[in-house]
């Protein structure tokens, strides 16, 4: 199997640099068509993570392309049922985009630009709560200076000692309570005989 890799790969390095190109936005349109999603395959794309895509390689310049654009591009090239877009479909999009994006230029060099924009990012993960470590919070989850009945609930390293340590649990062995030879009275009825 080795061997058919490396035949296939070496005839995708002979379609030269857009062979390369259209690889690499294809690799930033499948990590973007997974983001947020376990069941996604990499094949299409939903509406959210296309203007995730748009927002994080700053395709909306909020000038020549706005977040209205986008969605308004991305409902024109998606089938009138579905709701994903394929990687075809995908570049027929961005070549939308590249002439308002890049009105300067002609359709060929705005398209590469639009690519050169895409190609080789991922998702940016943004908005993700970071611990804390202030000596406010570490000083409330030190269970070495917990009092009273807290302090009942963790044993000796700090771990919690689990329902134990939440509830009165009742010893119905028959013995009181501190007794310290409980369950030895049949070993001693046995000795004497």
């Amino acid at each position: 199997k080795p061997a058919k890799r490396l035949s296939t790969d070496s005839t995708n390095s002979h379609e030269g640099a857009a062979g390369g190109e259209i690889s690499a936005l294809e690799e930033a349109f499948r990590k973007f068509a997974v983001h947020g999603d376990t069941r996604a395959t990499g094949k299409e794309m939903h509406g959210k993570n296309w203007s995730k895509l748009c927002k994080d390689c700053h395709v909306i310049d909020g000038k020549n392309v706005t977040t209205t654009d986008v969605d308004i591009v991305f409902s024109k090239i998606k089938g009138k049922s579905c709701r994903t877009i394929t990687f075809d479909q995908f570049k027929e999009a961005l070549q939308e985009l590249a002439k308002k994006r890049f009105k300067g230029k002609s359709e060929e060099e705005a398209l590469q630009e639009m690519y050169k924009l895409i190609e080789g990012k991922g998702p940016v993960i943004s908005g993700v709560t970071k611990t804390v470590s202030s000596p406010t919070v570490s000083r409330l989850t030190d269970t070495s200076k917990f009092t009273g009945s807290h302090k009942e609930r963790f044993d000796a390293s700090g771990k919690g000692k689990g329902r134990a340590g939440r509830e009165d649990l009742v010893d119905n062995s028959g013995y009181v309570s501190g007794y310290k030879h409980a369950g030895t009275y049949d070993h001693k009825v046995q000795g004497n005989k």
